[in-house]
């Protein structure tokens, strides 16, 4: 989609045609400009100062008029002008109706509707150009098979994994969704002139994911030019963003920053993410990132567990182990941990009822307690006389997924970069390997620790290290 050919790519407009369109559109911008940095022209183009700016001194550096923001509901006017948008929105049902895909299919309309070969599909509106602006991004999801597999024993291989299976499940959804709609047949899906693969629903996918923002009073959604600034961390942050009175996007100086002309305009695309997730939605870490930050250990109950089944049919919590910083050292949390860490002889205990409309389902309860949210068991364990007994389980549960985690890492050692493995993918690799293998280190101390100080270490059996 967005190709001068089949075989020849999406399309791409030069940054320099950026501000034409900004000013015909109503973007007005006070004192920035978006292009390259001078000197730095092969990092890409960003939010840069046309001249020094004072913070708490400036107007909004940047206002995009609230029509313009790809938001849920802008798609949604949008389609009521557009017939063929509105024709995929409703066919791909439920989907259509969340905001990611309401935007992908959005994003996917004003690729087609660019598309040279195509005619008389969809109506032309600003964004249909905009689009053309952003660059492609080499998010994980991109790499070569074999620059994946530099990801083997870190938490992003499985992220990649599961996200590329989760983009065919959708991108096949869609196809059986719109197959039978007679213009997507013709432009999508014929086999021999549709110009839609899977490549271009990744396409769409690392638009959305890379430069999505969470506005206040819109949610989700990306804003034209906004989101052509930069992330930076911390006191290096430059800018915040913002909704108007009316809805509009703002870009806003922060308050006692200064920037020098020819300055970058960074903003924050979320302080508290962890290396992983940022490679994975944006495909970047920061030069000054020291620790992976936080991190999440996939927890698999196991097989031999005889309530594993209704287990799994009432959990209600994501099916693992947030590891993050705290004060200085690792702390960890699960909601899913401590139910693998009770069984029925403790008072973990489960029933079969009949809903209204005739079907069954499992119920569960603790002690006479109906725990129909995975989050209470742990408020109904600290209450338990054997509070201690249960979280001992459950830190020997966190240590050894910790211990296998290191050794997958180990395993793999630190690969040698084949002639086909490009420099990025490269770098990230070796520098998330690092810094996850760091963090599961000191995880490990504290874990350790946590048993031999506090009252855990009464009801030990085991040694922890």
């Amino acid at each position: 989609m967005i190709r001068r050919g089949r075989e020849e790519g999406w399309l791409h407009q030069p940054i320099d045609a950026l501000p034409a369109w900004a000013e015909f559109h109503g973007v007005r911008f006070n004192g920035v400009r978006v292009g390259p940095i001078p000197g730095r022209e092969h990092h890409g183009s960003t939010v840069i100062a046309n001249r020094d700016l004072a913070g708490s001194q400036e107007d909004p550096l940047m206002l995009v008029p609230k029509e313009l923001i790809v938001s849920r509901q802008n798609v949604d006017l949008f389609a009521m002008s557009d017939q063929h948008l509105r024709e995929v929105l409703q066919a791909v049902g439920d989907f259509g109706w969340t905001t990611r895909g309401a935007v992908l299919i959005f994003l996917l309309m004003q690729a087609t509707i660019s598309c040279p070969t195509i005619k008389d599909i969809g109506v032309h509106n600003p964004l249909t150009e905009y689009i053309k602006f952003l660059p492609d991004e080499l998010l994980p999801t991109f790499w070569t098979e074999e620059e994946q597999e530099l990801l083997s024993g870190t938490t992003l291989r499985p992220a990649v994994r599961a996200k590329l299976n989760s983009l065919l499940r959708e991108f096949e959804l869609l196809r059986i969704a719109t197959e039978n709609i007679t213009w997507c047949t013709e432009y999508w899906w014929d086999e021999d002139n549709g110009s839609l693969s899977f490549e271009d629903w990744m396409r769409v996918d690392a638009m959305y994911r890379s430069r999505a923002l969470e506005f206040p009073g819109v949610g989700d959604c990306m804003v034209p030019c906004v989101d052509m600034a930069n992330h930076a961390s911390g006191e290096v942050t430059a800018a915040i963003y913002e909704t108007d009175g009316d809805g509009n996007g703002l870009l806003l100086l922060r308050d006692g920053k200064n920037i020098a002309k020819d300055g970058e305009i960074t903003i924050t695309y979320g302080d508290d993410k962890g290396a992983c997730e940022n490679i994975f939605s944006y495909g970047f870490l920061e030069d000054t990132v020291a620790s992976a930050r936080a991190m999440f250990l996939g927890l698999d109950i196991p097989d031999d567990d005889p309530l594993k089944p209704a287990k799994v049919a009432i959990n209600t919590a994501a099916p693992g182990i947030r590891l993050f910083e705290k004060e200085g050292t690792i702390a960890w949390e699960s909601e899913y941990v401590w139910l693998i860490a009770v069984n029925e002889e403790d008072g973990l205990d489960f029933k079969m009822k009949q809903t209204i409309d005739g079907k069954r389902e499992v119920q569960a309860f603790w002690k006479q307690n109906e725990l129909n949210d995975t989050s209470k068991l742990r408020s109904y364990l600290e209450e338990d006389p054997l509070w201690d007994v249960y979280q001992l389980r459950a830190v020997m549960l966190v240590h050894n997924r910790i211990e296998e985690q290191l050794h997958s890492l180990g395993e793999v050692g630190d690969p040698e970069r084949d002639a086909g493995i490009r420099e990025i993918p490269w770098r990230l690799a070796r520098r998330l390997r690092t810094l996850e293998s760091d963090m599961l280190g000191r995880a490990q101390s504290a874990l350790v620790d946590q048993v031999s100080t506090g009252p855990l270490i009464y009801y030990s059996i085991y040694t922890l290290g």
